[in-house]
């Protein structure tokens, strides 16, 4: 769980740097710190949607954010939106598998007292005598 507090931008795909295009639009794929988990992209592309222009994960690279702007200025501003949907996307995970071990333990704990209880039920009824 340590990495997915640490999922941030690290920089710029070396394999795919921006390049300016005969289209108007530059093609920006940022480097993520580390391969997030698939529902952790699931969670990000689902935040990111009302981001303009839009931003994706590719489910299958999983490593970096695809984006594009329409003007080199506007890439300190993508960037910084960008980088605060990935801050809402860590803390929504996290809190989704806080959320999902505070219910495995109640789970676990009410199948204990059920065994407790079911215990001393058979306990009791392994104990009565029917020879009288």
């Amino acid at each position: 769980m340590d990495n997915i507090l640490d999922i941030r931008i690290i920089g710029i795909d070396e394999n795919r740097p921006p390049k300016i295009r005969k289209e108007p639009y530059i093609d920006l794929f940022f480097k993520l710190s580390c391969k997030p988990p698939l529902d952790w992209c699931e969670d990000f592309n689902a935040l990111a949607k009302d981001l303009v222009p839009p931003v994706k994960i590719d489910k299958n690279i999983r490593g970096f954010i695809d984006a594009y702007v329409r003007d080199m200025n506007q890439i300190p501003v993508h960037l910084t939106r960008i980088k605060k949907k990935i801050t809402a996307c860590n803390e929504q995970y996290i809190e989704g598998i806080r959320l999902k071990e505070l219910a495995a333990a109640e789970k676990n704990a009410s199948l204990h007292q059920e065994d407790g209880e079911q215990r001393k039920l058979n306990s009791i009824v392994a104990a009565l005598k029917f020879d009288d």
